[in-house]
């Protein structure tokens, strides 16, 4: 149980360190746009998707 103990401790301080340097804001960042990327993405596939297929002579 100590060894979880021990475990969580160091995960709490390196998250720590991450937010207080300001990589937090990156990955808020890059999260934001991957949003609007795969956002995009989805709707061009819903109206490529809805298309008929042309007939083959």
């Amino acid at each position: 149980m100590l060894r979880w103990a021990l475990l969580f401790l160091v995960l709490a301080l390196v998250s720590a360190l991450f937010g207080f340097v300001g990589i937090a804001n990156v990955s808020m960042d890059a999260a934001r746009i991957l949003f609007f990327v795969f956002l995009v993405m989805f709707v061009v596939s819903l109206v490529m998707g809805r298309r008929t297929p042309s007939e083959t002579l």
